[in-house]
């Protein structure tokens, strides 16, 4: 015994140490088949064993599933008893021992556990349902668990303890086929059971009222959807049954006999009329209800959802045509769902107004709409403030920056400590640069005047820049500047030589301006004299264009007049000066 508790303790999986264990403790004849006698030697051990874990279990205050259980830094551990369990059945999985070893050990568990216990021993049954249904292992061992379970649902209240019998039910329904003589007493389970969902069906209103009756129609039904999913039908048993001949004999009265309770499971439409019950009880639960007392709770629908997925789901199993049938049945209950939603609605009518089109008469013309702005989008964006036009006035719409706030970016750009990669060079931005110079040419003319000889980057202002590159652009606008004073000082000279000419030349110009007096004096009586004769003999004032082509032809005369006085005198200047230079 000390052997297999030194087992339990051990880690890694049982296929490691379990036969030397066994091995071990017997030392049978054969090294991997024990005999009958050696059999039942362990299974004593074993039973022993298995009592005095769960003594200890019950004495330290745990779960007997728990006990010895650790969630330790490096890993947890299986407790003690599903431990030892584990072990035995791979033993008997690998028929190092005999098959039906592992039934006994559970049915002694279930008899020394409490039936808050019981629960999770049946969930280590139910986990390990695929090795405890195998062929050769379950065949050994059927009747001890039938007996197991039997016993469980003696103990289990039928009142309160609902979901386990269920869980029980329908462990038996997967591994007991409906013919098994062993089983007439789970198949008045079952049959008690299902027949009780007629009366929910008949009454869908009750299950709102009370949640403990929806508790127990909810158990219920998962009974019987998992019986139906546990014991599918073939192919050939759906077309064993001719559905349109039995629809022209349908009949709606039930055969409620126990003893033909297989018989219906394996009747492809007898499952469709429970699933289709199910689906129209699912609907009429989620339609709108006249009060707030009649709707399902949010818990209660979330459990209609899960349940209608998986009744759509077993019918699309049913043969024969199952996706056909469930998309025919879908169809129909949303037909009969907006049946009832236009009831509710006061039964408006279906037929639409007819659109009475109105005839434009031949020759006029659908005036346009004037809007104030222009178009309607424009005009509904004026009328949205009263204050729309002081908002295009507000001085804080449209601020023009300063010059140092405005260059910084372009002249960080040219510090060579920056590394800003000619790419994104801020010169590069053709629409930076026009607007700077925009703003240069308005606040700071003196930067402006540098574009001519260094370009965008000259017209940076001074202060924004390093020292080192600074001193580039002042060298350059220094010998400018001294550029500019001598230019102006050579203006300068030019300018007094300019006025010690003008005094001979001013003699000159008072006799040619009275020969030219003289000479315009005839010129402006003829032209005066032609324009009243014609008036005259029109006999009539002269119309407007008229005056204006005179008056223009009398500007252009007078123009004309002036240009060439101008010119004898600019003559009469430059001769004088050949004079003075020849004197």
């Amino acid at each position: 015994m000390e052997v297999f508790r030194r087992a339990i303790l051990q880690p890694g999986p049982p296929e490691a140490f379990a036969l030397q264990t066994v091995q071990q403790v017997i030392k049978p004849q054969k090294q991997t088949k024990l005999a009958q006698d050696e059999n039942q030697l362990l299974e004593n051990i074993l039973r022993s064993l298995l009592q005095e874990l769960v003594a200890s279990a019950v004495d330290s205050g745990q779960p007997i599933m728990l006990y010895g259980h650790s969630n330790d830094v490096g890993g947890s551990t299986q407790g003690h008893i599903p431990r030892l369990l584990d072990i035995v059945l791979y033993l008997c999985e690998k028929e190092h021992i005999e098959g039906g070893m592992i039934f006994q050990l559970l049915e002694d568990l279930t008899e020394m556990s409490t039936m808050r216990n019981c629960k999770d021993i049946f969930g280590y049954i139910e986990s390990k349902q695929d090795v405890l249904g195998k062929q050769e292992l379950f065949a050994r061992g059927k009747l001890v668990m039938l007996r197991t379970c039997n016993q469980l649902l003696r103990r289990l209240s039928k009142a309160t303890d609902v979901v386990f019998c269920g869980r029980i039910l329908t462990f038996l329904a997967h591994f007991f086929p409906l013919s098994e003589r062993s089983g007439i007493s789970i198949d008045f389970n079952f049959y008690k059971t299902f027949w009780s969902l007629q009366e929910n069906f008949c009454n869908p209103a009750s299950l709102t009222v009370a949640p403990t009756r929806w508790q127990k129609f909810a158990s219920s039904l998962t009974v019987v959807l998992n019986t139906f999913e546990a014991q599918p039908l073939s192919d050939e048993e759906g077309n064993a049954n001719n559905l349109e001949e039995e629809a022209a004999n349908f009949s709606i009265k039930y055969l409620t006999s126990s003893k033909l309770m297989g018989l219906e499971l394996k009747d492809p439409s007898f499952r469709r009329h429970i699933l289709v019950q199910c689906l129209i009880l699912f609907d009429y639960l989620k339609a709108p209800a006249k009060t707030e007392k009649d709707l399902p709770s949010e818990s209660m629908k979330e459990e209609i959802k899960s349940y209608e997925e998986h009744v759509k789901k077993l019918l699309e199993l049913t043969p024969p045509r199952g996706k056909d049938f469930l998309h025919k049945v879908e169809h129909i209950l949303e037909r009969e769902k907006n049946w009832v939603w236009w009831k509710r609605d006061g039964c408006p009518p279906f037929e639409k107004p007819v659109i009475e089109k109105k005839v434009v008469q031949d020759g006029t013309k659908k005036r346009r709409p004037r809007w104030r702005m222009g178009n309607r989008e424009l005009s509904q964006l004026w009328k949205w403030a009263d204050q729309n036009p002081n908002a295009l006035t507000d001085p804080q719409r449209v601020r023009t920056p300063s010059i140092m706030e405005y260059w910084k970016p372009l002249a960080e750009d040219m510090d060579p400590i920056a590394g800003i990669e000619a790419e994104y060079h801020h010169k590069n931005h053709r629409v930076y640069c026009w607007k700077g110079l925009r703003f240069s040419a308005r606040q700071d003319l003196d930067g402006f005047s540098r574009f001519t000889d260094h370009g965008i980057e000259g017209v940076v202002p001074l202060e924004l820049l390093p020292p080192d590159v600074r001193s580039k652009y002042q060298t350059k606008s220094t010998d400018r500047s001294k550029r500019a004073k001598k230019e102006e000082a050579k203006a300068a000279a030019q300018q007094g030589e300019e006025n010690q000419i003008a005094t001979p030349a001013s003699e000159i110009d008072e006799g040619i301006r009275t020969d030219l007096e003289a000479a315009a004096t005839p010129m402006d009586t003829e032209a005066s004299g032609a324009v009243a004769t014609g008036n005259v003999s029109q006999g009539e004032s002269p119309m407007p264009d008229e005056q204006q082509k005179q008056s223009s032809d009398t500007d252009a005369g007078q123009e004309t007049g002036q240009s060439e006085p101008d010119a004898e005198v600019e003559a009469g200047i430059i001769d004088g000066e050949a004079d003075q230079d020849v004197d």
